[in-house]
């Protein structure tokens, strides 16, 4: 009886050998061979914004946030409903997660939800076993503890678009760009030198089963953080100078001379660049494209005015430079100066009688400038001007930096 048990035992084990290795060998070759490496790219902390005297106008803090992987969860939707219960998820969140589901590559990671609270965070980890292919994680989040003072300068940064990884396609090919949670520089200084602020991808290579659940790490490279940027700037002066502004729409720069530090740069009126980082609503960017005061334009470097009599100082110096004129040599200001059939007034309208260079200066006289401006001629009127920057690109940091227009003969014919 023993004999026969033994005998049967055998034969049992000795068939599903059998079936094991020779009828299923095929599939659990598959299934081994799925057992395979995976990298995935480390996300580095970006680089901090300082002003001149250290202290911080850009910071991060911790992001809590969940992802899932389209390679690794075998029915969508099921994963998507079972995530509902445990967090809070609309149907438009759900749509988008869908859509990049379709449109991304199976094995880069789809945000789900960002900022949740830690007892969100928490519920997502203890079900993670049940949950293949959803991963809670732990990021950083951009900061601007000064708000509205910095929104034009700082600019903001915000999460990565198809145009954005279309643009730098071929020319950068960073991994990060490919990050669902990844943050880029769109405006201000995060995009002058957003390359240098969002630092190095690190590399982790992981085991995985036929499952997609991580077996074990096998090798870590860490990221290498953005580079800290010091500005000119001094916090303490552009806050005083964005409260003489109150709600004026208005724009101040304030320079050191001596250098060239801009240790001031204001546009009024200002916005939140918080509300970018996590993305701003449908209300609070229609308040700010209907206010008449423009918020979103940087009025420092991206408005154009008529520079009125500041301009004097540059026909001034033409005409010194160019020997039309001298220091003392006088003007007879009437009131008024004839170009032809036209006839132009100074402000002052009985004139100003004889005027030497400083005191047309001092008085503003109109008349005093057309008359040197006729001597002179447009063309070097125009060098001079170019020479101090006007109508010509100007080296600043920052984007949509408007040259402004220094008018010539063919300008005008046009």
């Amino acid at each position: 009886m023993l004999l026969g048990i033994k005998l049967g035992l055998t034969a049992a084990v000795a068939v599903r050998l059998y079936k094991l290795q020779i009828e299923e060998a095929e599939q659990y070759r598959i299934l081994a061979d799925d057992n395979q490496i995976n990298t995935r790219v480390i996300s580095p902390v970006r680089g901090e914004i300082f002003d001149r005297n250290g202290d911080p106008l850009a910071v991060n803090y911790l992001n809590y946030r969940v992802v899932v992987t389209r390679e690794q969860i075998k029915n969508p939707d099921e994963t998507l409903n079972s995530l509902r219960e445990l967090i809070q998820l609309s149907e438009k969140d759900i749509l988008r997660i869908k859509k990049e589901m379709r449109q991304r590559s199976a094995f880069i990671p789809i945000l789900v939800k960002e900022h949740l609270s830690w007892e969100e965070f928490s519920r997502i980890n203890l079900n993670a076993p049940a949950l293949p292919g959803v991963q809670a994680d732990v990021g950083w989040t951009r900061f601007y503890p000064h708000e509205e003072l910095l929104g034009h300068s700082i600019g903001y940064v915000s999460s990565v678009t198809e145009k954005d990884r279309e643009k730098n396609r071929g020319v950068d090919n960073d991994p990060l760009l490919m990050l669902p949670d990844f943050q880029i520089g769109k405006n201000g200084i995060e995009f002058a030198v957003d390359k240098k602020l969002r630092g190095v991808a690190g590399r982790s290579h992981i085991e995985v089963n036929a499952l997609g659940r991580v077996i074990r790490e096998l090798k870590r490279e860490e990221a290498q953080a953005g580079a800290k940027i010091n500005l000119t700037l001094d916090l303490k002066l552009q806050e005083y100078a964005m409260k003489r502004m109150k709600d004026e729409s208005a724009g101040a720069v304030v320079m050191d001379v001596r250098n060239g530090d801009i240790l001031a740069l204001i546009s009024a009126p200002s916005y939140n660049p918080n509300s970018f980082v996590r993305g701003i609503s449908h209300r609070e960017w229609n308040s700010l494209l209907e206010n008449d005061h423009r918020p979103l334009v940087n009025k420092a470097t991206a408005g154009l005015y008529p520079p009125g009599s500041t301009f004097k100082m540059i026909v001034a110096l033409a005409a010194l430079k160019h020997g039309v004129v001298t220091p003392e040599e006088t003007v007879f200001c009437n009131g008024k100066f004839q170009l032809g059939t036209q006839t132009f007034h100074c402000w002052k309208r009985p004139g100003h009688g004889s005027m030497n260079l400083k005191n047309s200066i001092k008085n503003s006289c109109d008349v005093y400038f057309y008359e040197i401006a006729g001597r002179l001629g447009i063309e070097k009127i125009i060098q001079m001007a170019n020479d101090f920057g006007l109508g010509v690109d100007t080296p600043i940091d920052l984007p949509n930096v408007q040259a402004g227009l220094m008018p010539t003969k063919e300008w005008k014919r046009q």
